[in-house]
């Protein structure tokens, strides 16, 4: 099967890095043990978190490995054991590629990550665990399906992490392909609430407008109104200084990022008691996500026919798109289209 690998780790951000960080290359066709299934991949998203991959910030703890973890795909055939599943079957894989089955198997020590810890779905074929592999909505293609199993899960799960009630403004600091998943949530759960959008460029600002955000601005400005909740979805720290100030009393700061970069690590010498943390204010992160954030995820956007914004690309095209990813400036999500069932628009 063709499948693009990662063999070593790689600052993307520096001057020849153009060919990028993955092979295309022909490898074995994985066989599924007991308990698992074999899929044929029909998409798979391109997330923020295989960057920090690539770049060190969470290594995988072998190379090479096959990253991707927003997967669609088709069950093909069956390990032993496996009844959930049958042939023909359409699922989706997140970032959780197996745990304890717990509340909490986000943190558990048993948590394994899909395209990281086990090969993921930049290829043709994967295996996983059939518990892990959640069916998806029939009113979503694959396509649109594939940014929910990671940004749009969790997001799902830092919505519910801010403790918001209807009525209360909810905040988003970065807009990209999490944000605009949330935002769509937001407004579906909490109906009465504003939404506030900062962004540091003036592309992810028009987006959110067009999104349907009731107040847009710069990743520092301070909107007319405070909000109840922020969720910043960047790699940088500004937005959490910028965040925290903004915050009304008693607020709280979701922050849903694996890790944060160091470019601008210099910002939280700035950082004041009394401005960003005074008054109670709340500081909550985001680690990974269960596969019942996943399942409840694909169930909302089934309910709402939330419909993600998305760019595709083919599967020899991973490394573009990575370097378009870290570049900035995205306008919803990226896909990679594997199997001929998913055309390109």
């Amino acid at each position: 099967m063709k499948a693009m690998r990662l063999h070593s780790l790689m600052d993307l951000g520096k001057a020849g890095a153009e060919e990028g960080p993955l092979r295309l290359e022909e490898v074995a066709c994985p066989q599924p043990g007991p308990g698992e299934v074999l899929l044929q991949v029909q998409a798979c998203g391109v997330c923020h978190t295989e960057l920090d991959e690539i770049e060190g910030r969470t290594p995988p703890p072998r190379l090479p490995v096959i990253p991707g973890h927003e997967v669609i795909g088709r069950v093909v055939s069956l390990g032993p054991g496996c009844s959930r599943h049958q042939p023909g079957d359409r699922v989706g894989v997140g970032w959780i590629h197996c745990g304890c089955g717990g509340e909490q198997e986000n943190i558990q020590p048993g948590f394994l990550a899909t395209g990281r810890d086990v090969d993921g779905g930049y290829a043709e074929y994967m295996t996983v665990p059939e518990g892990y592999a959640v069916p998806v909505p029939a009113t979503l293609s694959a396509l649109e399906a594939a940014p929910l199993l990671c940004a749009g899960a969790v997001g799902y799960r830092a919505l519910r992490l801010t403790g918001l009630r209807n009525g209360e403004r909810l905040g988003l600091t970065g807009f990209g392909g999490s944000a605009h998943l949330v935002l769509a949530m937001a407004r579906h759960l909490y109906p009465d609430s504003p939404i506030q959008v900062y962004a540091r460029g003036e592309g992810s600002r028009q987006f959110a407008r067009e999104q349907g955000a009731d107040w847009v601005g710069e990743t520092t400005a301070v909107p007319p109104e405070p909000p109840a909740a922020i969720i910043d979805t960047t790699p940088a720290w500004l937005p959490v200084l910028s965040a925290l100030e903004v915050l009304r009393p008693g607020g709280r700061l979701v922050i849903n990022a694996i890790r944060k970069e160091d470019t601008d690590h210099r910002e939280l010498g700035r950082l004041s008691y009394h401005r960003h943390l005074w008054l109670e204010k709340e500081i909550k992160s985001v680690a990974n996500v269960t596969v019942a954030d996943i399942a409840g995820m694909l169930e909302l956007a089934g309910t709402i026919a939330l419909k993600p914004v998305t760019e595709s690309y083919r599967l020899e095209e991973a490394n573009r798109a990575l370097r378009e990813l870290r570049s900035g400036g995205v306008r919803g999500a990226k896909v990679l289209v594997i199997s001929e069932e998913e055309s390109f628009p």
